[in-house]
């Protein structure tokens, strides 16, 4: 088939020797992909993005190439040609144009597909900006969620949060290449899709379990590092799962009541309004917290959110585990060995400090942790040395699952409001001092929410039925002050 003579110029060349080798290089990469075992997160954007978007700008070089050829040459011959379908060699330049068109769209098609998959997957959200989104690839990854796609949560169904989030991203591209993003990377409280739409896809509300048993075990930081046992029952439902929520943790989300709040800052950590609706009844009491009164202003012009799963379960995927509770779960498993004399105490105070990057967090809890038994402790150093090294390489481990130096990430500026240990959780609202005008309190009652069933010493534990109350003991004896202090007083101050 005998090309026109328009095409003869740089542009078309060009253009056509750029959509050839990206077409080639497309294939290749294609093929890679597929009997790669483990695939390099930016292979999907060279291959179904980049390359594309290249062949693409290579073919519409040609057809410009041949207009402008055109306009310069003003020959006749280079006018644009007449379609006759009774010529036979006519016919047949159009069946080979068709056949190259369809094949074009079949292959546009299938790379779009595989575009929008690739935009959609893990590897895109966590593994392409490695810095900058490795704490919550990281900590996503160790998550109960892990097998759960990124978008699933962040995005959901729909073209319209896709479209609104693929509009975003690039405002998060341009943040990334010219370094704007924050560190720590804020959480996007406001701009998460409503957990009606996403979790509750998977989470049905009405079919909660009725009871949890939870155990626990901490290690208090004495010589002997000793064991100290919880096991509650989490009262997250009914006595019987049959009477729905009618009482219990969920019940915030009965959909028989509305509750609404206003918090006082952005990260929501403040809750000093609370409004209660009984939507059978049409009951409404309103309760503010009387150490951080709302005026009329502030109401009317804060926002006014209706609870939700997302406000108390606010880390479900990337959870920052606190020094206190990963050296306690490594020494549980093992990899931090809690014969080791004094282990949790160096650990906690070794963990307290900042740190600028992870090479310098290493060497300092190496150094720490080395030249605490070297020095204080030479005997032990000298006897269980096999042991002090285990112990280091373990706190290591765990420090990289949940402290990120370059990203500033770690649970102290991502708080959990799940219990109330480390940030205020349950007491932002459940605080005694939540009262509306009839004099009604929100209650600060440990019971409402779990028993305790038995606690204590490995060696000397205490023990109620199911429907007894057991009065808390803190591992630590400090008489009743955990009665009149929210336990965030203590505990951000001593593992930050």
């Amino acid at each position: 088939m005998k090309l026109p003579k328009s095409i003869s110029n740089w542009i078309s060349i060009v253009g056509f020797i750029i959509a050839v080798n990206s077409f080639i290089l497309i294939l290749v990469s294609f093929i890679q992909d597929l009997v790669t075992e483990h695939s390099n997160p930016y292979t999907g954007i060279y291959t179904y993005i980049l390359l594309p978007a290249i062949m693409v700008a290579g073919l519409l070089m040609i057809p410009i190439g041949m207009f402008i050829n055109r306009k310069k040459t003003h020959d006749p011959d280079h006018r644009w040609p007449i379609l006759d379908m009774n010529v036979p060699r006519q016919r047949q330049k159009l069946v080979v144009i068709n056949v190259f068109i369809f094949m074009f769209l079949i292959v546009s098609a299938v790379g779009s597909y595989q575009a929008f998959t690739y935009t959609e997957s893990v590897d895109f959200c966590g593994r392409l900006c490695h810095k900058v989104m490795e704490p919550e690839y990281v900590t996503y990854m160790h998550s109960p969620h892990a097998r759960v796609a990124c978008v699933e949560c962040h995005v959901g169904e729909g073209a319209g949060w896709y479209v609104k989030s693929k509009l975003s991203g690039l405002y998060q591209v341009y943040s990334v290449l010219f370094h704007k993003f924050p560190q720590p990377i804020e959480t996007p409280i406001q701009n998460l899709r409503p957990a009606r739409e996403t979790c509750e896809r998977c989470h049905w509300p009405q079919k909660f379990y009725a009871r949890k048993l939870v155990t626990n075990r901490v290690y208090v930081t004495d010589s002997l590092n000793t064991e100290f046992n919880y096991s509650l029952l989490m009262r997250i439902g009914p006595n019987y799962s049959a009477m729905g929520l009618i009482e219990g943790i969920h019940w915030h989300i009965n959909k028989d009541v509305r509750i609404e709040y206003i918090a006082s800052t952005k990260d929501r950590e403040s809750i000093p309004w609370v409004k209660f609706t009984n939507l059978k009844t049409g009951d409404v009491q309103i309760f503010q917290d009387t150490d951080n009164m709302l005026d009329k202003k502030a109401i009317d012009t804060l926002e006014h959110r209706i609870m939700d799963c997302m406000d108390c379960h606010n880390r479900p995927s990337h959870s920052y585990k606190s020094p206190m509770v990963y050296v306690d779960n490594a020494m549980i498993t093992g990899a931090v060995p809690k014969q080791l004399p004094f282990i949790k105490q160096v650990a906690m105070n070794v963990l307290k400090g900042t740190f600028t990057n992870q090479d310098s967090a290493y060497m300092y809890i190496t150094d720490s942790i080395t030249n605490f038994y070297k020095l204080g402790y030479p005997s032990i150093y000298k006897t269980q040395k096999p042991l002090i090294d285990k112990a280091i390489a373990g706190i290591k481990e765990q420090f990289a699952l949940n402290v990120f130096p370059y990203m500033h990430a770690s649970s102290k500026n991502y708080l959990n409001h799940i219990g109330h240990i480390e940030s205020d959780g349950c007491f932002r609202c459940h605080s005694d001092r939540h009262k509306s005008e009839k004099g009604k309190v929100i209650p600060k009652d440990c019971n409402m929410c779990h028993t305790i069933i038995a606690q204590g010493k490995t060696d000397s534990m205490q023990y109620a039925t199911l429907e007894n109350v057991m009065e808390f003991r803190h591992p630590i004896d400090i008489k009743d002050k955990w009665k009149n202090y929210f336990c965030t007083e203590c505990h951000r101050e001593l593992y930050p």
